[in-house]
């Protein structure tokens, strides 16, 4: 089985920042990308970034310039960044992990997600 789980959330003052964290453990043969997820009250799941096990990073738009994912292969955690916070940053934050479960099966696991509120 393979558990992800993240942390890190909390509320903030617009302007501020956070840093999330996703570690993935488990059994698996290899971790392959790691990727944030957010989903606002009364709003659809929505792709916040991504990053490839060799470190190749995309963002949405929306918070490109504000946030930076990153990774630690040797703890298979993956950690975002968030600055300049805005309110409408507000949401819940899941992370998906894509692992290679043997040779030709992968999975994509997810956590339970962590609250991020952005408010004065």
């Amino acid at each position: 089985q393979v558990q992800v789980v993240e942390s890190g959330g909390g509320l903030v003052q617009p302007g501020g920042s956070l840093r999330l964290s996703c570690a993935a453990s488990g059994n698996f043969f290899r971790l392959n990308d790691m990727g944030w997820y957010r989903q606002a009250p009364g709003q659809q799941r929505e792709w916040v970034a991504s990053i490839t096990s060799a470190g190749i990073a995309n963002y949405a738009e929306s918070v490109k310039g504000r946030f930076t994912i990153s990774r630690d292969n040797a703890k298979s955690t993956v950690y975002l960044q968030m600055n300049s916070l805005k309110p409408e940053d507000t949401a819940v934050y899941s992370c998906k992990a894509t692992v290679q479960l043997r040779i030709g099966v992968r999975g994509d696991y997810w956590g339970q997600g962590t609250h991020v509120t952005v408010s004065s």
